[in-house]
């Protein structure tokens, strides 16, 4: 079939919308795919806030876990008398009580200078350790774990005991002093628990 000229003017109005469909056609690709790809971007962006907004509440929630952590056993700590100022005079006082107690026949002690166990820049509270040096005398060894043990269990303080030597006695027993076959001398720490300076109120 050989088209002529008349054809081809009668064929042009349905070449040129089938031409303008193909146009609109692409358009609308071409606006679909744009489209697409920035809801593509704005849901990524969506879930990167949303795993974001996530991580915080689980950071929260293990800080939240954290300071309650912490309150709780600083205020074990405080109940047991661990927190707060040096008290040597109350420390003297249960020294001697404990001696007469349980009956040990001769005691001597020197405290040195209290100074902090750590240097954490920022932390709210600080352990201060005070030494000691104590001196018993002594009728059995069981009076001195009978003594560290009564101690550690009702001082207002952690105490550690750094080291322990234990000897017979060279000599007499000192005037008005009980009889005693033992003399130790023990190296000790009196932990304590106080805030640090420029915090709280």
């Amino acid at each position: 079939m050989k088209l002529e000229r008349k054809d081809f003017v009668q064929l042009r109005a349905p070449l040129g919308w089938a031409l303008a469909m193909l146009v609109l056609a692409a358009g609308i690709g071409l606006y679909t795919h744009r489209e697409l790809r920035q809801a593509t971007q704005a849901r990524q962006t969506a879930e990167q806030a949303h795993q974001q907004i996530e991580q915080r509440l689980r950071q929260v929630r293990t800080e939240e876990e954290d300071i309650k952590s912490r309150t709780q056993a600083f205020l074990t700590l405080q109940q047991a008398g661990i927190t707060g100022e040096e008290r040597r005079l109350e420390w003297t006082e249960q020294l001697r009580a404990l001696q007469q107690e349980l009956r040990i026949p001769g005691m001597s002690y020197e405290f040195g200078a209290q100074s902090a166990l750590d240097k954490t820049e920022g932390a709210p509270f600080a352990w201060f350790a005070s030494p000691m040096q104590l001196k018993l005398r002594l009728l059995h060894e069981e009076d001195l774990l009978r003594f560290l043990g009564r101690l550690q269990r009702e001082a207002r303080a952690m105490i550690v005991i750094r080291a322990c030597r234990v000897a017979p006695v060279v000599g007499n027993s000192l005037p008005g002093e009980a009889v005693a076959l033992l003399t130790a001398e023990c190296d000790l720490q009196w932990i304590t628990l106080r805030q640090a300076k420029g915090k709280g109120g």
